[in-house]
């Protein structure tokens, strides 16, 4: 799998497992600061406060089950019913006031919903508005809502109170958690869309090799197996099958000479071919590429070397980036030839991070006298630049 879309992948889902966790640190919050206020009007004893920590710190774990659960796809049924009861325990144990412990049955709201259809994410939602409303009622007609909506007892601000706590709220917590985890799952699903691509590319190339192979070959070993069963059964007559043998011979010699232009046809890739298609690779993972090429054909001592530098280099991208955009320019003189392989979506990392193709392609540009330079922007992005002189020949 490609590298640098393994990091991608795993720092997506640390930033929407933080962001899931990020209501476990409100509910903690809003707790300490209505335990602090409670215990300060005494409206709370300090015993029932100890009770409803240690609770507390239960429904915590649980809490980070479950979130560990959605980031792997399943739904943690026991740690969300275990989580729920002791949510509810702790809203009455507390003193269930809105901006208090009432708060902790909405973070477990926030979590418990997802992974649920959007019917069942709704009618859950529903379901624990009617459930804490009497709580909360009741919190606030006994005074124990520290932040006092209203008037203690107000018709106004029981009203005030429920609205807020359970249509509000309860509507946007959980919702906005679904939301997360729906953009990591895209994430994912193009990643592995990504990689799949690159699987597809390289089993069409083996087909197309094959398909050669056939077409170039085939016809001649066919031709020699018949020749050499007829110059068996012209056993009897030396001079026919000696002439046989003779075009058995020719024939494997022709399809010997044709297998080894095919092989040198993949080992000496063409330059425009390979623009192509990495060209097409590049746009089909999502990366817009940018060809900037000049209006003469490049010079053929240096197109089969730019063409290994422009297959590693994409395949580097595909690899070591979550790039967006690519830029290949080549352009040349009469004495040296160019090519400039850009993009972006790259961390600053030691070149010897990027795997052993780059010293592979050293070696091919220094064998036509040429040099190949690869490195970091500082910026986001990674320019690949090989040189090399037109007048040097490539080597046979």
């Amino acid at each position: 799998m490609p590298e640098m879309g393994d990091k991608g992948i795993t720092r997506a889902r640390r930033i929407v497992q933080w962001m899931l966790n990020m209501t476990l640190a409100v509910v903690w919050l809003v707790v300490l600061l209505a335990i602090v206020v409670n215990v300060g009007l005494e409206t709370i004893s300090l015993v029932r406060a100890a009770l409803s920590l240690i609770g507390l710190v239960v429904f915590s774990w649980l809490f980070l089950r479950i979130t560990r659960a959605i980031l792997n796809r399943s739904y943690a049924t026991r740690e969300v019913v275990l989580s729920g009861i002791l949510a509810l325990a702790l809203a009455a144990l507390g003193g269930a006031s809105p901006t208090g412990w009432g708060f902790v049955p909405l973070g477990w709201l926030s979590v418990a919903a997802v992974g649920l259809s959007r019917r069942n994410a709704i009618l859950l939602g529903v379901g624990t508005a009617l459930v804490t409303s009497p709580i909360v009622i009741l919190a606030m007609l006994s005074g124990q809502d520290p932040a006092g909506v209203n008037e203690e007892g107000s018709v106004a601000g029981l009203v005030v109170g429920v609205l807020v706590y359970n249509v509000l709220l309860a509507a946007t917590l959980p919702w906005a958690n679904r939301l997360w985890v729906w953009i990591w799952q895209l994430a994912e699903q193009a990643h592995v869309g990504k990689e799949a691509q690159s699987r597809l590319a390289v089993a069409e190339e083996r087909l197309r090799f094959a398909r050669d192979l056939h077409d170039l070959v085939g016809h001649q070993l066919s031709a020699i197996a018949v020749k050499s069963e007829l110059a068996a059964r012209l056993a009897a007559d030396p001079d026919a099958a000696a002439a046989e043998m003779a075009e058995v011979r020719s024939l494997a010699r022709k399809a010997l000479r044709e297998l080894r232009e095919a092989v040198r046809g993949y080992r000496e890739l063409d330059l425009v071919a390979e623009l192509g298609s990495v060209r097409a690779v590049l746009e089909a993972a999502g990366v817009d590429c940018r060809l900037h090429l000049p209006y003469r054909d490049v010079p053929a001592e240096v197109a089969p070397v730019f063409a290994w530098v422009i297959r590693e280099a994409v395949t580097n991208v595909l690899r070591h980036s979550t790039a967006s955009v690519c830029d290949i320019t080549v352009r040349f003189t009469d004495e040296e030839a160019i090519l400039e392989v850009r993009n972006d979506g790259v961390t600053p990392k030691p070149i010897e991070d990027l795997g052993t193709g780059l010293a592979g392609l050293t070696e091919r540009l220094a064998a036509v006298g040429g040099t190949l330079t690869a490195r970091p922007n500082g910026s986001g992005q990674f320019t690949l630049r090989a040189v090399a002189p037109v007048l040097a020949g490539v080597p046979a």
